[in-house]
């Protein structure tokens, strides 16, 4: 009976997820004037298709999109890979002020952005590096969640084996090389994909550093199609389709690992 009431549930707040993605879908599809009327028509008729022709037509989409992909791809990998690395130290060397420096780094995850994104502007402004996309690889690509995520996984790898590997002859960047990264092929799918689809659907740090449009990225693209007295909402959802598409493609190939990577991070060696 329980079991019954929770696949009703589950499948109740499936369908609230995905009744809007339709909705932005099937709006995608429909003339201009047609996106907001009541009541709500779920299947266009007509099928407008050139809308996704005229998208990249009337706006620099493609522009838009290469930014947004070239800095989700840099700061996936700089986040993985120096995620990895320190979390690798944190976790399987001894040091002195070890923990200490670890908690201080992580704490930084409990600090909002808004609390120092002035002072963060401030500084960016001074060594000229707004308005460019390296701003926001600078900005995102060394967070402390990754390196969280990363040593949680590695403190569920027994210590033996890294100490077995010293004793074989193997240094520390071979052992993280050869052992470790192998071993975490979960935890990093969990984390590439988490810090993908942070960046690739961030608005407001775009909004703040990146002012020229030949560097705009897709998410302060749609916001263009809005203006002071018009807005032109079918190629909007247009947009936010292309938008979203990408994203489901690498979930729907990548869940499995996600699924495993968080589901071990938080096991203990």
């Amino acid at each position: 009976m329980w079991r019954v009431l929770g696949y009703l549930a589950l499948t109740a707040a499936s369908i609230g997820v995905l009744v809007p993605f339709f909705w932005m879908a099937a709006s995608s599809l429909k003339h201009n004037n047609e996106v907001f009327t009541i009541p709500v028509k779920w299947i266009p008729s007509p099928v407008v298709w050139h809308n996704y022709v005229e998208i990249f037509v009337k706006s620099d989409m493609i522009t838009w999109i290469k930014n947004t992909l070239f800095l989700s791809v840099v700061i996936t990998f700089l986040q993985v890979f120096t995620g990895s690395f320190a979390a690798y130290g944190f976790s399987k060397m001894r040091f002195r002020g070890r923990d200490v420096l670890f908690l201080a780094y992580i704490g930084t995850i409990a600090v909002p952005w808004q609390a120092y994104m002035i002072p963060q502007f401030i500084i960016f402004s001074k060594i000229h590096l707004t308005n460019t996309l390296w701003a926001m690889v600078a900005l995102q690509a060394f967070g402390a969640f990754g390196v969280f995520l990363m040593k949680q996984f590695f403190d569920s790898v027994p210590h033996e084996l890294s100490e077995a590997a010293r004793v074989d002859g193997l240094s520390e960047y071979g052992i993280y090389r050869r052992i470790m990264l192998p071993l975490s092929v979960p935890a990093i799918a969990s984390l590439s994909l988490l810090t993908f689809v942070n960046v690739w659907n961030d608005y407001l740090g775009p909004l703040i550093y990146l002012r020229s449009h030949s560097i705009w990225t897709i998410q302060l693209g749609l916001n263009s199609f809005i203006s002071q007295y018009n807005a032109d909402y079918a190629l909007i959802m247009t947009g936010s389709v292309l938008s979203v598409l990408p994203i489901a493609i690498i979930f729907a190939f990548g869940q499995r690992y996600f699924v495993e990577g968080i589901a071990t991070t938080g096991i203990k060696g």
